[in-house]
């Protein structure tokens, strides 16, 4: 007598193996997002470095103008070589917290005033704890004429240390918040400048800007592509052997 044939159930995936592809396709999605951004970065940092690599071989700029300051953006001026001129208004001085090459201590920004009567706030350089008393080192009260790099504000301060103008706690070149706590009077330039060289041994010590900066964002990409073909190789495996463990096809019975 013959059976009826009988056909396997249609195979549908377990709840957990559909649970571990939505976890896969979530990771691949961020790894391929990351590794896109690094791209971005890696695009970003040759410019920059490129752009640094001009400006300090070609002849320095002018300060801008006030009608340009609106348009001095971080990926298109910071670190421009800028001659400007003017007097420093030394009894404004603001000590901003500061560790370099040579040690810890504090950048010395003093307001300094154009002949045009518009103030720039000067990165003059670093002083130890020896020299952070301005008894210390000599002060130029004439005009004076000075190289510098133009640097963005650094508003708030550090992750975890807020400014305190209150006490006079600096731990950021906020450009703002430093020139409202000296209450200068009239335009402020919404920048500072890094002077880039001063008097051989004397404090404070200039020219020590970091222009060498790390460029590993191929690297990172990489790495995150790599994690996100790993995971896409992973789900094709599971889904593989989730295929041989449960056949599909249908099964004919045998005569008897």
């Amino acid at each position: 007598m013959n059976k009826p044939p009988t056909f396997a159930t249609p195979h549908r995936p377990s709840w957990r193996l559909l649970a571990v592809t939505l976890g896969g396709l979530v990771l691949i999605g961020v790894f391929l997002a990351l590794g896109l951004w690094q791209v971005q970065r890696l695009a970003w940092k040759e410019a920059l470095l490129a752009r640094i690599e001009a400006s300090q071989h070609g002849d320095p700029r002018p300060l801008p103008a006030p009608q340009d300051w609106s348009r001095v953006q971080r990926d298109t001026h910071e670190y421009q070589r800028l001659q400007l001129s003017g007097h420093f208004d030394h009894g404004r001085e603001t000590r901003v917290q500061a560790s370099t090459v040579l040690g810890t201590g504090w950048w010395v920004l003093t307001p300094l005033r154009t002949s045009d009567g518009r103030w720039v706030l000067v990165n003059r350089g670093f002083v130890d704890a020896e020299h952070r008393d301005p008894a210390t080192r000599p002060e130029p009260e004439a005009e004076v004429m000075l190289l510098g790099l133009l640097r963005l504000t650094e508003p708030e301060g550090r992750l975890w240390q807020h400014n305190d103008a209150g006490t006079g706690r600096w731990y950021s070149r906020d450009v703002e918040a430093i020139a409202a706590a000296q209450q200068l009077p009239g335009e402020v330039a919404p920048f500072f400048v890094d002077a880039s060289e001063g008097a051989e041994g004397q404090w404070p010590r200039a020219g020590l800007t970091v222009l060498a900066f790390s460029n590993n964002h191929l690297m990172y990409a990489l790495t995150w592509f790599a994690l996100a073909a790993m995971v896409a190789g992973a789900l094709v495996f599971v889904w593989r052997f989730e295929r041989r463990r449960v056949p599909g096809a249908a099964s004919v019975g045998s005569d008897t």
